[in-house]
């Protein structure tokens, strides 16, 4: 009687522990998919600026007399920053995705301070417009940033905290990186103002 008890009280342990390790795998995959979602908005936030980048310099374009190789940096940008591909566990490939798209923001705004030299382009409604999206979409990238790193925040806390850290190590999900500021972002910018 006594060892059927004992066996009756192991395989309550065992139960328990099955269950209460689902549950921990569980808990650790809902916060891996918030992560990648997290990331999704931000790539979809990239991919408008892209879109809108796009248009801005098929408007430029048609502007006769444009400084064409400031044009064919910004196409070049753009080519090089959507052909990184992420990988949200890599901190590596996230890193040399916010440097392609440093690039394409750094090259844009050039584009965008030649465009302020063309008084018809300026004056022109879908230029205007443009001006107005992308400082939205600017905001949005920096919002969709904000909200990933929180996401990562949550994820990593799970998988670093005791219990959680072994059947993160287990089940093999590793700590993500956070998105980091641009290199250089600490410093102030050197702002000049050339006033004749």
């Amino acid at each position: 009687m006594k060892s059927r008890t004992g066996l009756f009280v192991i395989l309550g342990i065992i139960v328990i522990l099955i269950f209460w390790g689902c549950n921990q795998q569980r808990g650790l995959a809902t916060a891996d998919q918030q992560v990648q979602n997290a990331w999704s908005n931000v790539e979809t936030n990239y991919q408008r600026r892209t879109d809108l980048y796009s248009s801005v310099v098929k408007t430029i374009e048609g502007s006769a007399n444009f400084e064409k190789s400031t044009l064919k940096d910004v196409i070049d940008a753009r080519s090089r920053a959507t052909s990184v591909q992420v990988n949200v566990n890599d901190s590596a490939s996230l890193q040399q995705y916010q440097q392609a798209q440093a690039q394409l923001q750094g090259s844009f705004s050039r584009l965008m301070a030649v465009a302020e030299a063309y008084p018809d382009l300026k004056t022109t409604k879908a230029f205007q417009d443009f001006q107005t999206q992308i400082e939205g979409t600017e905001n949005r990238i920096n919002v969709a940033r904000r909200d990933y790193n929180a996401t990562v925040n949550q994820y990593n806390l799970k998988v670093k905290l005791f219990p959680n850290n072994i059947f993160a190590r287990i089940l093999g999900y590793p700590v993500k990186p956070y998105y980091k500021a641009d290199v250089g972002a600490e410093k102030n910018p050197d702002i000049q103002f050339n006033i004749k």
